[in-house]
């Protein structure tokens, strides 16, 4: 599993403390804003070139992950 804070961080100096992708100023949430949009990963980062795709896809696993763990068997 990939830990968080190497592909999402908080900083009150960048962008108010918005979540950000690491290395970036790309809200982690604009990659969920365009999934649910409708539009594809490679569009978001083509979008957002600052963004890898490791790092969208860490993201993605990291959401998965958090939901699954809450998560009861049938």
């Amino acid at each position: 599993m990939t830990s968080k804070t190497t592909v999402i961080h908080s900083d009150p100096e960048i962008l108010g403390g918005t979540p950000v992708f690491v290395g970036t100023r790309v809200p982690a949430q604009t990659l969920f804003d365009y999934l649910e949009g409708g539009e594809t990963l490679d569009e978001f980062l083509h979008q957002f070139p600052s963004v890898k795709r490791e790092q969208a896809l860490a993201a993605l696993e990291i959401a998965r992950d958090s939901l699954l763990a809450d998560a009861r068997p049938a």
